[in-house]
């Protein structure tokens, strides 16, 4: 069984004592905004600390069949169903396919190389198509599961895992890319101000360049950001970041200078920038997609987390290459994901169906829509989305 947080665990109350017992069935929309009658601020730092925390006020149960039951007993219910089926799956299951996917990354890289020093155009595209494909499995994929702690059981490896993908291979600070995500987005998805997914907002630029320019500047401002960053951290963390994030951008510069062939600077930096872009824009597509646009939360007036999560989140469709690449707990699987984030990409696969029931028995969301469809309505309702929205908290941060 992996690690999970503490508070999701079977051995806590289910039913919360005789308050819940008299909960009365949820009664609608309006319901997710009740009032929090404890301290904001003080909930507020809870969450960032704790990752996971819920707080406001205790919800109503959702839709028929759920008389008497509150929202935590119906998370707890829903944990138990996925927490059994992660108990009855092998570690191949749990992380193996996911590792195995990270290591192809990884394997794809030295032909990649190679290819790359070929001077016939068919053979150095086909190298940067490979080289990018791996940069963004590595980087992506890997970025995201290591900063979950996806990657191994062991504490120690997954701080291990986290600075080799998120400094070495994705070129920013692992301590603010698990503390914004993690403790921020997770924690308080969709909370204006706090987790409202609002890490890619420039209200001054034309929709066309946002969704189809801008976001090839990634790899540029990616470690430009995380450099700013550093003056949160003590000099030893802000100097291991510093050599880390050097040492994978020299790393590719080098391998393509002396195995590549590449001879000028400006050519092998335009090749890295490339490779590095090349899946930039469904990467803040993704980022926008699944979450601006749905409902959004005060701080002070916020659900329990079954419904934040059910309202807030939104799934894509199966697509083969951005389910490898991105991996499924960002594209198909992400309520799954932002339900139970502690689960790989494959364990949020293997447990969607259980989920999709279930909130559909409880006639709760399951919110879905397509890439195309997300992306007209990002286009046409631009300035109400993205310009007019709530302003932003963070800039770049691990998705």
């Amino acid at each position: 069984m992996q690690n999970v947080p503490e508070e999701w665990r079977e051995e806590r109350s289910v039913g919360g004592g005789e308050r819940e017992k008299h909960v009365k069935p949820w009664e609608g929309r309006k319901a997710l905004f009740q009032r929090n009658t404890g301290n904001s601020k003080q909930d507020m730092d809870k969450g960032k600390e704790n990752g996971e925390k819920e707080n406001g006020e205790m919800m109503n149960g959702g839709g028929k069949g759920t008389e008497g039951t509150d929202k935590e007993s119906l998370m707890m219910e829903l944990t138990r169903l996925v927490q059994k089926t992660v108990k009855e799956s092998s570690w191949w299951e749990r992380r193996g396919i996911d590792i195995t996917i990270l290591a192809l990354a990884f394997l794809l890289l030295p032909p990649a190389f190679l290819l790359l020093g070929s001077s016939q155009a068919l053979v150095f595209v086909l190298g940067m198509v490979l080289m990018g494909v791996s940069h963004a499995v590595i980087t992506i994929k890997g970025t995201h599961l290591a900063s979950h702690g996806s990657l191994s059981e062991s504490q120690a490896w997954a701080e291990v895992w986290a600075v080799f993908f998120i400094e070495v291979c994705g070129s920013f600070t692992a301590r603010a890319g698990v503390t914004g995500h993690i403790k921020i987005h997770h924690a308080h998805t969709n909370v204006i101000g706090l987790g409202d997914s609002s890490t890619w907002k420039i209200p001054c630029l034309p929709r066309s360049v946002y969704l189809f320019i801008a976001p090839l500047a990634v790899p540029v401002i990616t470690p430009l950001v995380a450099l700013g960053q550093l003056k949160e951290h003590s000099v030893g963390q802000a100097l291991r970041t510093v050599l880390m994030v050097f040492l994978g951008l020299y790393a590719q510069y080098w391998l393509l200078i002396h195995v590549s062939g590449f001879q000028f600077l400006y050519s092998t930096l335009l090749c890295m920038l490339l490779c590095r872009a090349m899946f930039s824009l469904p990467y803040i597509h993704v980022n926008i997609f699944q979450h601006i646009g749905l409902p959004m939360f005060s701080p002070t007036r916020r659900p329990k987390r079954i419904y934040q999560m059910t309202h807030g989140v939104l799934n894509l469709p199966r697509n083969p290459l951005l389910d490898w690449t991105f991996g499924h707990s960002l594209i198909n699987c992400h309520v799954e994901h932002h339900l139970f984030p502690f689960l790989s990409d494959n364990m949020c696969l293997k447990v969607k169906p259980i989920v999709s029931q279930y909130l559909k028995e409880k006639e709760l969301p399951y919110q879905e829509d397509s890439y195309l469809s997300r992306l007209q309505l990002f286009f046409h309702k631009y300035q109400e989305l993205m310009v007019f929205a709530p302003p932003i908290t963070e800039l770049v941060g691990v998705q």
